[in-house]
C-alpha cells in the first residue's frame, strides 16, 4: 500500500484486536468505537484558539487522549505475543496508534510552550519514578503566586513592571482571571507506577502459586537454586535474570550490530533520527571482496573486521523541529531544528521503503545491540512487519549488555553501579574497543562499531578461558532471543 492507506487497513484490524483485547494495560474496558473514530493519519490533537482557557482546555483534552491511546498501546505487545492461535494477523494497528500518539505528543508540547509564552504557567521537566514529566507551576512574573492553589491570576494587575506585559494586557479578548493548573498536570508517572504495582502483585501471586504447587508435588526436593552462573574472575557471581535469554551461544558467527538515536526514550512518543549498522563475523574470516576501509566520524576508529557499514538519517515533523531538543543535541550533536520534514528529511515512520530495507537486514542474521530491548521496542512500533517476523521466529536478538553483566570480570558491583558499570562506554573500554581517552559517541554507526569490536574481543577471551558460552552453563548454537521456534 502507498501513502496513508495503511491507516485504513489498520482500522480494519480492530475486530481482531477487540475480540482478543477487551481491556487496556490499566484494566479499563477499551472503547473500540472511539478508536475507530480517530483520524490517525491527520492528527488526534486539539488546535485551540489563542485564549488562556482555550489553551487550558485543549491541553486537558490532549492529555486525556494520550492517556487512552498509550494504555491501549501498552497492552498490545503482550496480547500479540500471547496470541498463540494467531487470531491477530498484523501489528499495524499498534503502529498506527503510536504514529498518531507521536504527533499528539508534539501537540501537547506545543501547547505547553504556548502557555509559557502567554504566561499561563511555567514548565519544568522533572524525573518522577520511571519517567520524566512536565510539571506546571503558576507564572510568578506579574505578581506573587501560591503554588498550593494551582491557579494563575491573569487579571493584569501587576506589582512588577519589569516582568513584562501579560497575555491579557496584550489582547482585546476578555480573558478569565484564572486558569486552573491542577487538572492539566501530566499524570504519566502516577499511571506507570500504578501499572508497575499491579504487575508486581501479579508476579507475587504467580510465585506463591508456583511455590504451593512445588510443595504439593515435591518438585522442590530437587536443586532449588536453578542453573548456576559461570561467574567471573573476581568471584562476583551475578544472579541469572531475564536478560540472559539474549546471551550468544558458542556457535555465533555472522551478526549485524545496530544502534539507533532517538528524540527521547518512548517509542510511542518520540522519533528515530539516526540508525547505524554494520556486519562482523565473530568466528569466520571477513568476507572477501568487501571494501578494506571505512571512514567513521572518529578518525581513530579502524574498520578492522567490520563490513557493510551504513548510516541513515531521518527527520521529525515541523512541530517537533520548531521546539528543538537541547538534550539530544548535546548528547548526539543532532539538532532536530535542522531535521524538519520541511527541510527535506524523511520521517522513518512515514518511509515504508526504509522500514522494509531495515527489516530485510534484521532477518538475515542475528542482530546485536547493547540493551537490545530498547531497539526491539522501537522496531515493534516503527518497522512494518517487524512484530510479525519476530513472533514467527524469523528474528534473533543478541544483547551485549548481559554479556557485560554476566561474563565481564570488570563489571563488579559498586555503590554507584549496584550491578556493575555496564554502559556501552564502560564495556567497550574494558574490552579494548574504545580508548580510555575517548567516550562513546552516541551516533548509531560509531556505537555499533565499538559494540561489535568489544563483543568479538570478549568472545575470543571467553573461548580461550573456557568461560561464557564455552563454560558449564553455556549453550550451543548462535544463542540469542527468538520466538516461535526452538533453538
Amino acid at each position: 500500500m502507498t501513502d496513508r492507506a495503511w491507516f485504513d487497513a489498520a482500522k480494519g484490524d480492530i475486530p481482531q484486536w477487540a475480540a482478543s483485547m477487551p481491556k487496556d494495560a490499566d484494566g479499563t474496558t477499551i472503547d473500540w468505537d472511539w478508536v475507530r473514530s480517530l483520524d490517525l493519519a491527520h492528527g488526534v490533537g486539539t488546535v485551540p484558539e489563542s485564549t488562556p482557557q482555550s489553551i487550558h482546555d485543549a491541553l486537558k483534552a490532549d492529555y486525556a487522549t494520550r492517556e487512552h491511546l498509550e494504555s491501549i498501546i501498552a497492552q498490545c505487545n503482550s496480547t500479540f505475543m500471547t496470541d498463540y492461535d494467531r487470531f491477530i494477523g498484523s501489528y499495524r494497528l499498534p503502529r498506527a496508534l503510536a504514529y498518531a500518539n507521536r504527533r499528539l505528543n508534539d501537540n501537547i508540547n506545543t501547547l505547553l510552550h504556548l502557555g509559557e509564552q502567554q504566561h499561563l504557567w511555567v514548565v519544568s521537566r522533572e524525573r518522577r519514578g520511571r519517567t520524566t514529566v512536565a510539571v506546571l507551576r503558576p507564572y510568578s512574573g506579574s505578581r506573587p503566586s501560591n503554588d498550593d492553589q494551582g491557579m494563575l491570576n491573569l487579571s493584569g494587575e501587576t506589582g512588577d513592571a519589569s516582568a513584562g506585559n501579560t497575555a491579557a494586557e496584550n489582547s482585546d479578548v476578555k480573558f478569565p482571571t484564572t486558569v486552573a493548573l491542577d487538572d492539566i498536570q501530566d499524570r504519566t508517572a502516577a499511571i506507570l507506577d500504578a501499572r508497575a504495582e499491579r504487575r508486581k502483585a501479579q508476579r507475587f501471586q504467580k510465585r506463591a502459586g508456583d511455590a504451593a504447587m512445588a510443595r504439593a508435588n515435591l518438585s522442590g526436593a530437587t536443586s532449588p537454586g536453578g542453573a548456576a552462573s559461570s561467574g567471573n574472575a573476581t568471584g562476583h557471581h551475578p544472579k541469572p535474570d531475564w536478560r540472559d535469554a539474549y546471551l550468544p551461544g558458542r556457535d555465533v558467527d555472522a551478526v549485524m550490530g545496530i544502534d539507533i538515536e532517538t528524540t527521547g526514550i518512548d517509542p510511542a512518543r518520540d522519533y528515530i533520527i539516526d540508525v547505524g549498522f554494520e556486519f562482523m563475523n565473530m568466528a569466520s574470516p571477513r568476507p572477501a571482496g568487501e571494501p578494506e576501509t571505512y571512514a567513521y566520524e572518529q578518525g581513530y576508529y579502524a574498520a578492522g573486521d567490520a563490513y557493510g557499514q551504513s548510516r541513515l538519517a531521518f527527520g521529525v515533523p515541523p512541530e517537533n523541529a520548531a521546539l528543538g531538543n537541547a538534550l539530544i543535541a548535546k548528547l548526539t550533536g543532532i539538532d532536530v531544528r535542522g531535521r524538519s520534514s520541511e527541510a527535506g528529511y524523511r520521517l522513518f515512520d512515514e518511509w515504508p521503503q526504509a522500514q522494509a530495507g531495515l527489516l530485510a537486514r534484521l532477518t538475515q542474521q542475528p542482530y546485536v545491540a547493547h540493551n537490545a530491548t530498547f531497539e526491539h521496542s522501537w522496531f515493534m512500533l516503527n518497522v512494518a512487519g517487524y512484530a510479525e517476523s519476530y513472533r514467527a521466529g524469523r528474528i534473533t536478538i543478541i544483547d551485549t549488555l548481559p554479556m557485560s553483566r554476566q561474563w565481564d570480570p570488570g563489571a563488579v558491583p559498586t555503590n554507584e553501579h549496584p550491578y556493575g558499570d555496564n554502559t556501552l562506554d564502560a564495556y567497550a573500554k574494558r574490552q579494548g574497543a574504545l580508548d580510555s581517552a575517548h567516550n562513546e559517541r552516541h551516533l548509531g554507526l560509531e556505537d555499533s562499531h565499538i559494540m561489535l569490536v568489544a563483543m568479538k574481543h570478549h568472545l575470543a577471551a571467553l573461548k580461550a578461558q573456557r568461560k561464557g558460552p564455552w563454560g558449564p552453563a553455556g549453550r550451543a548454537g548462535v544463542g540469542g532471543k527468538s520466538c516461535g521456534r526452538k533453538r
